[in-house]
């Protein structure tokens, strides 16, 4: 028996890097299954699943799955004996697809599968009854995957960009959204000066906590939370904005992990009498709620590559290349309602213009502050502490802003590989990179002739629509998305009919209210 496990991070179809973390970190998930079992996730089996289950008296199973409006579905199950237990992971389940992919699902041929993936396996945190829960795949009638399914048409877009560039692709989150309770008069803070306040001018800090704790327990693997920039009070009700990141892990867990965390932080919010929205934006004048995606690219080894000796790299600036490209069509998977645009306007950390920077919030993609300092700073602080050698270059990401709560979690990572993968294949990706670069915060006034010299990103669901239908060869290539997908995105998109939304909206306030209410638990 080896002495170590490890946690591996896997490309999604069948290949596998080498080891990152050893045994000694697992002693400190929060996961029950991992201490359980002793392993990994990625190692867990169907022998392993039922073991927990029996040793743990776990009554029910739950099957989880997101459907074609993003949110998870729930299908239950009650363990009357282990013949049963074995048939539920042995086979899946059937479920009604017209129902959960109206869009492309008809009645007159719509039953589904949905497969559990026994890495997912969580202890369910909200079951008065022990439960154990899973999220799932959907295979057809064939026993094949199912084409038009989000979290295949990552998976797909996975493997393109590894047979592509040989190189994997990881990704991390930052979820931001607002809790909404009732307002009070102690220990008040400024209008929209809540970044990284705490208690008790932040009123939600605890809730914040167990959110991250039940996330944790999910399999979850959280950076850290903190209160953000929007806090206001409307109505006798006081909204707290809040973000939690998390730690950059291969693009299809990290989905996973994104689209569970709001379903955890919906629940925990409901039990606690609050409310809770990740809506892009819920007010004029006051900071949207985002959906940052940082991107890493790493090889075989999980070697971190976009950084050469403390410098971005001709590898991330060929990524960047390709985002840049896709940039207005990516919109069409990360803001998928007309809330979406309120958000993407000038002067409220929010991008507008199709540029990259260093540092610089301004920017569609930031290369933030990168870990490439060659003093240890913290022996330099703590003095009985002795200096270190490392290279930190790991911890370099490139992170994509303009996405928020309204994306298609699976999709809007499909797209980023997608279009990561496009830099590598596209004449001039280093040059388009340079020409792209702004060291300045564009929305001052002074930079007026530079923002008109850059492409803008869409200021409507239906120029986006416009954009993925110009750039569908791009996420149609290798079978990645398919024809009658993006179909029924530029279809849906353009449902909306909201070309001259904002024009309305000068006229007509109100709009924007309506508009807010009806999306408002989007995603």
């Amino acid at each position: 028996m080896l002495s170590s496990f490890f946690i591996i991070f896997a490309a999604p179809i069948g290949k596998l890097l080498k080891p990152i973390y050893m045994k000694e970190n697992m002693t400190m998930s929060m996961n029950p299954l991992v201490n359980f079992l002793k392993k990994s996730p990625k190692e867990f089996t169907k022998a392993d699943i039922m073991k927990y289950v029996e040793e743990n008296e776990i009554r029910m199973i739950n099957f989880h799955y997101v459907a074609g409006d993003g949110r998870i579905k729930t299908l239950g199950f009650v363990l009357h004996s282990r013949e049963y237990m074995d048939q539920i992971l042995s086979n899946g389940e059937r479920v009604d697809g017209s129902n959960i992919f109206p869009a492309f699902i008809h009645a007159g041929s719509s039953d589904l599968y949905v497969i559990p993936r026994f890495c997912t396996a969580f202890l369910n945190p909200f079951a008065e009854i022990p439960t154990l829960s899973f999220l799932c795949s959907y295979y057809n009638k064939d026993g094949q995957p199912l084409e038009n399914s989000p979290e295949y048409i990552l998976r797909k877009a996975v493997k393109s960009f590894n047979d592509v560039t040989g190189f994997y692709f990881q990704a991390m989150g930052e979820l931001e959204y607002y809790v909404i309770g009732e307002a009070e008069d102690l220990y008040t803070i400024p209008d929209q000066k809540g970044y990284h306040e705490s208690a008790p001018f932040t009123k939600f800090e605890s809730f914040r906590a167990e959110c991250m704790y039940n996330i944790a327990r999910a399999g979850g693997l959280i950076k850290y939370g903190h209160s953000e920039v929007g806090n206001f009070t409307l109505d006798g009700k006081i909204y707290e904005q809040n973000e939690i990141e998390f730690l950059v892990t291969d693009v299809c867990e990290a989905a996973d992990q994104l689209v569970l965390a709001k379903w955890i932080i919906r629940n925990l919010a409901y039990q606690y009498g609050l409310d809770v929205t990740f809506s892009p934006k819920i007010t004029t004048g006051k900071a949207g709620s985002g959906l940052h995606i940082h991107t890493c690219i790493v090889n075989g080894d999980g070697k971190n590559q976009y950084v050469t000796k403390g410098k971005l790299n001709s590898i991330a600036h060929t990524a960047i290349a390709g985002y840049m490209t896709c940039a207005g069509s990516l919109t069409a998977f990360g803001n998928t309602n007309p809330t979406s645009y309120f958000r993407l306007v000038p002067h409220q950390e929010a991008p507008t213009s199709i540029c990259w920077g260093d540092r610089n919030r301004s920017v569609l993609v930031r290369v933030p502050l990168g870990w490439t300092h060659k003093n240890d700073i913290v022996a330099e602080l703590n003095p009985l502490e002795k200096p270190v050698k490392k290279d930190r270059s790991q911890k370099q990401t490139v992170e994509f802003r303009c996405p928020d709560g309204s994306a298609d979690i699976y999709l809007l990572l499909a797209g980023l590989v997608v279009a990561a993968r496009h830099g590598f294949e596209m004449e001039g990706a280093l040059e388009f990179a340079k020409k792209t670069y702004v060291d300045v915060d564009i929305h001052r006034p002074e930079n007026k002739q530079l923002v008109e010299s850059l492409a803008q990103l869409p200021a409507s669901c239906w120029e986006s629509a416009d954009e993925l239908s110009n750039h569908r060869s791009i996420f149609e290539a290798y079978g990645v998305f398919n024809r009658e997908m993006i179909d029924d995105i530029v279809k849906q998109l353009k449902s909306f009919k909201d070309q001259n939304i904002r024009k309305e909206i000068a006229k007509n306030p109100d709009i924007m209210t309506e508009m807010v209410e009806k999306y408002f638990y989007c995603g």
